[in-house]
């Protein structure tokens, strides 16, 4: 679980998301001088951030913007948006060679086996989590979606073994699903976890975890608003896989 920030270390996280494109290229001195902090208090917000240091962080952020984007045919293009645009295009790649053939396959087979789909999501995740629920309803397949609390925590209590519940959450953090894929994990519920931290609690409390790339940096940083396209680009292979091995069935 990502441990909070002081005022300061929020105050540099800032800083450093502001001035992406140029951190790469700084050392830990010259970046304590910028942005008027100590060096100890930037070794402490990269641990906090999930890094070993700050050379850790830079070589992090070396292969995020190392791309394949062709910008030739642009005359002129803000820099903003162009870091918009490799943002966009790091999550799909990165989250694409993340994602495991074995867990997919798995998943496949558990939603399979399953009575009923269900699928737990809070936050801009629900709109992830409708979009499944109605694809798979139209494979015929039952499919329920719940997003709000209380009935997340109640309904976890009442599963059955043969049902499948799918956690769709950015972090894996979210209180009333951890609570409920205790309650699975307890039951010996089914469950798979779409996310992008894999040491998060909901992580390590399902059964099947496929995990996505969430870059670090965001346009909207006083909100916890973050994109949820690699969430998406998951639920998508999932989804037209598991259609591809149902048509395959049919045909055997």
């Amino acid at each position: 679980m990502e441990v909070k920030l002081s005022e300061t270390e929020a105050y540099l996280w800032k800083y450093i998301t502001k001035n992406i494109h140029e951190i790469p290229n700084l050392s830990i001195i010259k970046l304590s001088e910028l942005a008027n902090v100590s060096t100890s208090t930037i070794v402490r917000t990269m641990k906090k951030k999930g890094y070993e240091g700050f050379t850790a962080f830079k070589h992090h952020l070396k292969d995020e913007q190392n791309t394949t984007i062709n910008f030739a045919n642009v005359e002129k293009i803000d820099s903003e948006i162009k870091r918009s645009i490799l943002k966009n295009e790091q999550e799909v790649i990165r989250t694409l060679n993340m994602i495991h053939t074995g867990v997919i396959e798995d998943a496949i087979q558990k939603i399979q086996s399953s009575e009923r789909i269900i699928i737990f999501a809070r936050g801009f995740s629900e709109l992830i989590a409708e979009e499944m629920k109605i694809k798979f309803q139209l494979t015929d397949k039952y499919c329920e979606l719940h997003t709000d609390p209380n009935i997340i925590k109640t309904m976890s209590k009442h599963l059955k073994k043969t049902d499948i519940v799918i956690f769709v959450s950015l972090n894996g953090e979210t209180e009333e699903l951890v609570d409920a894929a205790q309650n699975c994990y307890q039951k010996e519920i089914g469950t798979i976890a779409i996310t992008t931290n894999k040491e998060s609690p909901l992580s390590h409390l399902c059964e099947l975890v496929l995990v996505g790339f969430k870059s670090e940096i965001s346009f909207f940083p006083d909100y916890e608003v973050r994109s949820r396209l690699p969430l998406s680009v998951i639920a998508r292979i999932l989804l037209d896989s598991y259609v591809i091995r149902m048509k395959q069935e049919i045909k055997r």
